[in-house]
């Protein structure tokens, strides 16, 4: 593992942002079950239920269970019939993303100009309508089967979406923290991480904000690169991985060959207080990467004073890194399903704007640990 610093680039976002992102509307999981899946966020990550949809509000080809925390909602969803498309993605990929939603204020100027500028539609601007109001929605693909919908609710009141109803239940277990997508990490296949980073950028006016070469992130047996795509106002980050070429598998490959492709590898989501939330998580049986101890023995000398007690986030096993803006305390759940893809990231900001580089090293080795133990590395 280098020391070098990371390569920052010097690209500026454009004055005027032809698309403008306000937020992330929600995320698409398709799952093998859905109302089983709705139980496990509730359960250990303390999501609170908000709105359904299946054959009790008129939807015949799919059920869905929406749950939310902080500004953060999942949708849970699981298809009613045989060769249907949700189905197939399911049997390709097992559980994983399909769709990573951005709030915008016009539907159709967004479609319209990233289609102008080269990205395939995956739904022309729709307008669904119910009682309480219209949303306006249309998509466009990007990597592997991973899809943006553009989300307009200017004119809507409702729960969560037309053909939705608020979901009623007394199992409400109780929150853990979580406030806000950080950032959404994409796994793409050998020599494609440029042609996405372009893509994000010629397409949707993203600009790069850092990059990491395979010197940078890499162990003695695996290497991978990263570049981070940010919008104009910086409210989403879009890292791209890429696997590198290394004595042994590394982890972006074990992802490629177990999601059948390219795909969303993990979302990170923020807390104001790690050490709470990770206790809640741990006590609710949610499994993380280990680190070894002797990471905690130069913490200060790396990154300096920290508010946390040392020996919480090293009872835990929580990182620490720092940069010029401050510093940042993560930590990495185990894949959330048998195969080793989708997973979580916690992480509370105190300031810094990175991702976390100090971390590299003891991070992936310690998923080589787990890619050993699976006989995938």
């Amino acid at each position: 593992m280098t020391t070098k610093a990371p390569s920052v680039e010097k690209i500026l976002p454009a004055i005027e942002d032809f698309l403008p992102l306000l937020g992330v509307d929600y995320i698409e999981m398709y799952v093998s079950n859905a109302k089983q899946a709705a139980y496990y966020y509730q359960s250990a990550f303390g999501f609170q239920p908000l709105a359904y949809c299946g054959l009790e509000t008129g939807i015949k080809d799919r059920q869905s269970y929406v749950v939310c925390q902080g500004n953060i909602k999942l949708v849970l969803t699981s298809p009613l019939g045989n060769n249907q498309e949700i189905g197939k993605h399911i049997e390709a990929k097992g559980d994983a993303v399909k769709v990573v939603a951005l709030t915008v204020d016009n539907v159709n100027k967004s479609f319209n100009e990233t289609v102008l500028r080269g990205a395939k539609p995956y739904l022309s601007p729709v307008a669904e309508k119910d009682p309480t109001g219209e949303v306006k929605r249309a998509g466009i693909h990007t990597y592997g089967e991973t899809v943006h919908m553009f989300v307009e609710r200017k004119n809507y009141n409702g729960i969560f979406l037309p053909g939705f109803e608020k979901w009623e239940t007394n199992y409400q277990p109780a929150e853990i923290g979580f406030k806000d997508v950080d950032h959404v990490v994409g796994n793409v296949g050998w020599g494609e991480m440029n042609k996405w980073v372009d893509f994000y950028a010629n397409v949707m006016g993203f600009y790069q904000l850092i990059s990491f070469d395979d010197n940078e992130i890499s162990t003695d047996y695996t290497a991978l690169m990263s570049k981070v795509m940010v919008n104009g106002n910086k409210k989403i980050k879009f890292p791209i991985n890429e696997p590198a070429e290394g004595k042994k598998k590394s982890q972006v490959e074990e992802y490629l060959n177990f999601n059948g492709g390219a795909g969303v590898q993990h979302i990170a989501i923020t807390t104001d207080n790690i050490i709470e939330t990770v206790t809640h998580l741990r006590s609710r049986g949610i499994e993380f990467l280990n680190v070894p101890t002797t990471y905690y023995d130069t913490v200060y000398e790396r990154v300096g004073e920290i508010d946390e007690e040392l020996n919480a986030i090293r009872e835990l096993g929580i990182l620490v890194d720092r940069d010029e803006d401050g510093y940042l305390l993560q930590i990495f759940t185990k894949p959330l399903g048998p195969r080793p893809t989708l997973f979580f990231e916690v992480i509370q900001r105190k300031g810094a704007q990175s991702f976390g580089k100090g971390n590299f090293k003891a991070l992936f080795e310690s998923i080589e640990r787990e890619q050993e133990l699976r006989g995938t590395l």
